[in-house]
């Protein structure tokens, strides 16, 4: 379970206000009606280029797409046991947020919310690393991505990598792939 910044579910138009709420990570369409354990396909990720055409994201993206804070993430390059981890972030901004897509579904008689995060290709600085980046929108279009009435021409112009410039990437240790790893020290250069 992580936080997603989104539009209240209630409101659409003036009615509508931003809300911090907790939802898992793992997008579940609203139309499944099967327990979670029948749940055979990936949805941590969403392509940015297939999302409008896509019977599993279509809905959210017209109508609940959130925001995914994040201080950054890790890339691993390299084959086998010989994968090195880089820490990725922004040069000129501490947190930042993921394009993200929510949906509420009933699994079991109870409501459960779920996000997914968009990924696009990559601009030249992840490009050596993975052939995927996450969307990272700038802080001037996050009430326009998560407004439901803003045209797909602008979405697709906020879905659009950072400069490459804007971002950077350092190698760090192995211990960032051990989840029970915590703690400041993961991100230090090695």
């Amino acid at each position: 379970v992580a936080p997603i910044l989104r539009l209240t579910p209630e409101g659409d138009g003036p009615k509508a206000a931003p809300q911090l709420a907790p939802a898992m990570w793992g997008l579940v369409p609203s139309w499944w009606n099967k327990p979670l354990s029948e749940k055979r396909f990936a949805t941590h990720n969403a392509r940015a280029e297939t999302v409008c055409g896509s019977n599993t994201f279509r809905g959210a993206f017209r109508r609940k797409r959130c925001l995914v804070p994040a201080s950054g993430f890790y890339v691993w390059t390299g084959e086998g046991r010989t994968k090195q981890a880089y820490a990725v972030g922004l040069r000129k901004r501490a947190w930042f947020c993921f394009a993200g897509l929510w949906d509420r579904v009933m699994i079991d008689g109870s409501e459960l919310d779920t996000f997914t995060i968009l990924t696009q290709v990559p601009n030249d600085v992840l490009a050596v690393l993975d052939a995927r980046s996450p969307v990272i929108p700038d802080p001037a279009d996050y009430g326009a991505w998560l407004d439901p009435s803003t045209p797909v021409r602008t979405l697709c112009r906020i879905m659009e990598p950072p400069p490459a410039d804007a971002m950077h990437a350092w190698p760090v240790g192995p211990a960032v792939g051990n989840v029970r790893n915590q703690g400041p020290e993961l991100i230090a250069e090695v």
